[in-house]
């Protein structure tokens, strides 16, 4: 990656703060970028940046075991060492149970079982007001979606580094978990969104602890701040504990809920409050990043 990229994660410790509307918003506010939605297990993103398919890649995750019925000679060794109970009746893997350990490929005396490469997910690259978007689709039951997410980003980056785009902008997924690390690693600044609730404000230190950890410049916004000015006090205590600030409150707004239902983003409905907190807070964000 060049230096004059940056990189933008938004992200949440729980799912529903707004995260995804938000990352959606600076999308349409940006003036040149590269949009990249992370959340693989639940991609939300394509549903309200309309957009067009350019090129889907299939993504191969884990590898899974597959017995071959010509070597295989019964002698059952491979399901005795099984720990996940994924071999069945006639010495068929079942793919969904299979977590690609390999034990079996080395307990089977006949070399009957080979490893194969298993297609978990597909990378979709589109285009979304003219710009790179890029997102994914992750396989039923498949898993390594921390590896997805570093796919999609190293795509993002190689889009960025060749078509001298400075910015990347990246919808994270909620939680603390793998794909939240692969999505965050690296990146030039992490928003935090939340919510003033009890879990809200919960999950809010475990994600900061997260970034902490990592060392990764953050700051907070607190999404639908008007439902408890209580609970807007603690997240500022919360927030003033571990060093990090405040720099947005988008008021709870039910032309978020339009544009949900629309497949619009909520900066086109340029007279709510939300609108115009949210284009303060890009404001904000752009200043952080000299953009």
């Amino acid at each position: 990656m060049t230096n004059t990229i940056k990189q933008l994660a938004i992200v949440s410790g729980k799912g529903g703060t707004g995260k995804t509307s938000i990352a959606a918003s600076f999308a349409k506010l940006a003036k040149q970028r590269i949009v990249v939605d992370c959340d693989v297990d639940a991609s939300n993103m394509p549903l309200v940046l309309p957009h067009t398919i350019i090129e889907e890649i299939p993504f191969l995750g884990e590898k899974k075991a597959v017995i071959s019925q010509d070597r295989c000679r019964g002698c059952g060794d491979c399901v005795i060492y099984c720990r996940f109970n994924a071999i069945k009746d006639f010495y068929v893997v079942e793919p969904v149970l299979c977590e690609g350990c390999a034990v079996c490929t080395m307990m089977c005396p006949y070399e009957a079982i080979d490893m194969v490469d298993n297609q978990s997910g597909t990378v979709v690259i589109s285009q979304s007001d003219d710009q790179p978007f890029l997102f994914a689709k992750m396989g039923v039951g498949q898993g390594n979606s921390g590896k997805l997410v570093s796919e999609l980003r190293e795509k993002a980056k190689s889009i960025a580094e060749e078509d001298n785009y400075n910015l990347i902008i990246i919808d994270g997924p909620p939680g603390i978990g793998c794909p939240v690390i692969s999505s965050i690693t690296g990146v030039s600044h992490v928003l935090i969104v939340t919510e003033p609730t009890l879990s809200g404000m919960h999950d809010l230190e475990r994600i900061i602890q997260l970034t902490k950890h990592f060392r990764i410049n953050a700051s907070v916004c607190i999404n639908k701040s008007t439902i408890s000015s209580d609970n807007i006090e603690k997240i500022k205590e919360i927030c003033s504990k571990f060093d990090i600030a405040v720099i947005g409150t988008i008021p709870l707004d039910m032309d978020f809920v339009k544009a949900q239902i629309a497949g619009k983003t909520i900066v086109e409905y340029p007279n709510s409050v939300a609108s115009q907190a949210i284009k303060s807070l890009w404001e904000r964000i752009s200043q952080l990043l000299n953009l």
